[in-house]
């Protein structure tokens, strides 16, 4: 009854269904494995004493940024040199933009360094000059932001002087000198102009290290193969039964073979011929 199983036709289904099954469950279980990393980064960075806690090292000491490294103290020496403001920037709810001043080290290098914090808008801003001459500054360390940090601005139109994204690849196109891949963050509070005084600008925590909203998208996708490796199993076993169940009722004669050799409906009747006008209807001749 099941020989229809090696017909060209099912021999495409069969292929098809031997190739989506696993590829689903690979998928699947690769989604599932990023959540479990995500869930482990977490509880090691929940285990981790905090980052900004533990002594400063050299800026060079700490580079590349990684997980470990980011948010660690880190020392640098230099001068002072451009500074930018860093427009839409949110702290404790409230709307302002960051002042990054550019420190030029001895290596030829400038570290951005995000001295502080100030509510309202960038545009025609006053803000403090930054210190002059040589300065040793202690930051935490960041790793360059990207389109998918927050507060970032990657449509570019901004006035002279301001920047949305704080990365070594947007700054060095502002700038004669190369620039660090990797930021800090003052911890301490500088003095303020007319708008105040500037607020340090907290660290954040490294990308991918928290159970965010990605880690649990992450968790979806894990279902929705799997969902989708168990629908294709069920379509398959459904066809089968179908085509299955054809049959037999081919078999058992419920269904004709070839249903367009059936007929279309019963069978007219034939009609009688006319009555003679000599006999009548039994056709017996009449005199």
């Amino acid at each position: 009854m099941y020989r229809f199983l090696l017909t060209p036709r099912w021999w495409g289904i069969n292929l098809f269904v031997v190739l989506a099954i696993p590829f689903c469950v690979f998928m699947g279980t690769w989604q599932l494995g990023r959540f479990e990393d995500r869930v482990q980064s977490h509880e090691q960075a929940e285990k981790q004493p905090d980052p900004s806690t533990r002594a400063a090292k050299p800026l060079d000491e700490l580079l590349p940024v990684d997980k470990v490294t980011s948010g660690r103290p880190a020392v640098a020496t230099g001068t002072y040199a451009d500074q930018f403001l860093v427009p839409g920037r949110k702290l404790d709810d409230r709307q302002g933009f960051y002042v990054l001043n550019m420190l030029r080290t001895d290596s030829g290098k400038a570290l951005p360094v995000v001295r502080g914090w100030l509510p309202g808008s960038a545009t025609g801003a006053r803000v403090p000059a930054a210190p002059e001459g040589e300065v040793t500054v202690t930051g935490d360390l960041q790793a360059s932001e990207n389109s998918r940090s927050d507060g970032v601005n990657a449509r570019g139109g901004l006035p002279g002087g301001q920047v949305g994204m704080i990365s070594a690849a947007t700054l060095v196109n502002l700038v004669p000198y190369d620039v660090y891949d990797a930021w800090v963050t003052l911890p301490e509070a500088e003095a303020g102009g007319t708008g105040g005084a500037m607020k340090p600008v907290p660290a954040a925590a490294p990308e991918g290290s928290g159970l965010d909203l990605k880690a649990f998208q992450n968790l979806g996708y894990t279902g929705e193969w799997f969902v989708f490796a168990g629908f294709v199993l069920f379509m398959w076993f459904r066809l089968v039964r179908r085509e299955a169940e054809a049959l037999r009722d081919i078999e058992l004669g419920l269904v004709p073979e070839d249903p367009a050799a059936a007929p279309e409906g019963p069978a007219a009747p034939a009609r009688e011929a006319p009555a003679s006008p000599d006999r009548d209807p039994a056709g017996t001749p009449v005199r």
